[in-house]
């Protein structure tokens, strides 16, 4: 009777106890031996295990390769429309591939296609020499970019991901380059929700038609999947790059060595649904108006102040609402100004620690006051009685 009595009184606590429940998905639950959960927007790590041991990373190595892509569209280097001319290193290239024939042309458009979709490896290294002449070249292009985002676990030999002696990353610096990607040129989107399409071969032979199919299963078996780049050799097992989105939160989760590809999607859906369970986003539009400031030597007396735009804090502990927001801001100012010109931030702080800023900024450009403006405003003032912008607040108050 005791035995049962306890039986039902731990029963009892469990119950009334949520958090007694919850304990076991204190983290998410993943088979891989590295894996990262990262939110996109603003780079917090989320989770991490394993995170900067340097694995084979196979075909997500052609997130930077897209990433130099496009950078070189948005650098006007290349365009989307321009013709590609495949070479015989590129259509020699094994592995996944369109099969893409020497001399044959394609858009860059069309290659990016068949890079995100498909995962051809002939693609990536036929734009890697569009790019820069070479794939060597690009290559080294690939490590520099790598080294400036911070990349410390990450060497790369090729652009396509084949298995190569010194050709590594890890799940943090997979995040690194995702986020890199996906925050800067959001277009990718368009490519990765993408689950087949048809291309056409022009040759020598004449035009044939060929039908991509998208390597990331996920996109079918999760409904918040966005993208973004699936990747496997013998070496590498099976590894990830994927991103999800709700309710405004964007997350990033870097997958490395599953064992086969069903681990690496269940490993990506947990990670998502664990960190979409444990984040919500705190917003400050910032619609409040901010006091002018006074201005000595300028046209004008005061001057309008602006956001630079809204705050946005990624909530892990529930905690968002005892944020506060403090400013820094000097007394007065000395013209010239110009509009957009950095004045002061807004701090927001939570407790004692500081949790991120906006800038705020000049509304208007205030030129330096010339003999003509001060002869101006000394006639406004002898007859009118006061300058046209001779009202000067206090100072901000907030």
């Amino acid at each position: 009777m005791k035995k049962l009595f306890s039986l039902l009184f731990i029963m009892l606590v469990l119950l009334i106890n949520p958090l007694t429940i919850s304990a076991a998905q204190s983290e998410p639950e993943t088979s891989a031996p590295s894996v990262l959960l990262m939110d996109a927007d603003t780079g917090t790590i989320l989770y991490a295990k394993d995170e900067t041991t340097e694995r084979p990373l196979a075909s997500v190595t052609k997130v930077m390769t897209l990433l130099l892509i496009f950078e070189a569209i948005d650098s006007e280097q290349i365009s989307l429309n321009d013709s590609v001319t495949v070479s015989e290193h590129a259509a020699g290239m094994g592995g996944s591939q369109v099969y893409l024939e020497a001399n044959e042309t394609q858009t860059v458009e069309t290659m990016i296609k068949c890079i995100v979709i498909a995962s051809a490896n002939d693609a990536s290294v036929a734009m890697a020499e569009f790019i820069c002449g070479s794939e060597e070249a690009f290559v080294e292009q690939m490590n520099a970019k790598a080294s400036a985002l911070g990349m410390e676990h990450t060497h790369f030999v090729n652009a396509c991901g084949l298995d190569a002696d010194g050709h590594y990353s890890c799940a943090l610096d997979i995040a690194l380059m995702s986020r890199e990607l996906t925050v800067n040129h959001p277009e990718i989107f368009d490519y990765t929700s993408i689950w087949m399409e048809d291309i056409t071969h022009h040759t020598a032979k004449g035009d044939s038609v060929f039908t991509l199919s998208s390597t990331n299963k996920l996109l079918r078996q999760y409904e918040y999947a966005t993208g973004l780049k699936t990747g496997s050799t013998s070496q590498a097992k099976f590894c990830l790059a994927a991103t999800a989105t709700r309710n405004d939160v964007n997350l990033i989760a870097s997958i490395m060595a599953a064992d086969d590809s069903a681990s690496r999607i269940s490993d990506a859906i947990s990670l998502f649904e664990w960190g979409f369970s444990n984040c919500r986003v705190y917003t400050d539009e910032n619609t409040d108006i901010l006091a002018d400031i006074p201005v000595t030597g300028g046209t004008d007396n005061s001057l309008s102040l602006q956001y630079s735009g809204s705050f946005r804090y990624l909530d892990t502990t529930g905690s968002a609402e005892e944020l506060d927001k403090a400013f820094s801001l000097p007394e007065s100012l000395e013209a010239p100004i110009t509009e957009g010109d950095s004045i002061g931030k807004a701090i927001y702080t939570l407790g004692e620690t500081k949790v991120g800023e906006i800038d705020i900024i000049a509304a208007e450009s205030i030129p330096e006051r010339t003999l003509k403006d001060a002869v101006r405003q000394m006639f406004q003032l002898l007859f009118f009685g006061t300058t046209a912008s001779q009202q000067i607040s206090d100072g901000p108050s907030f």
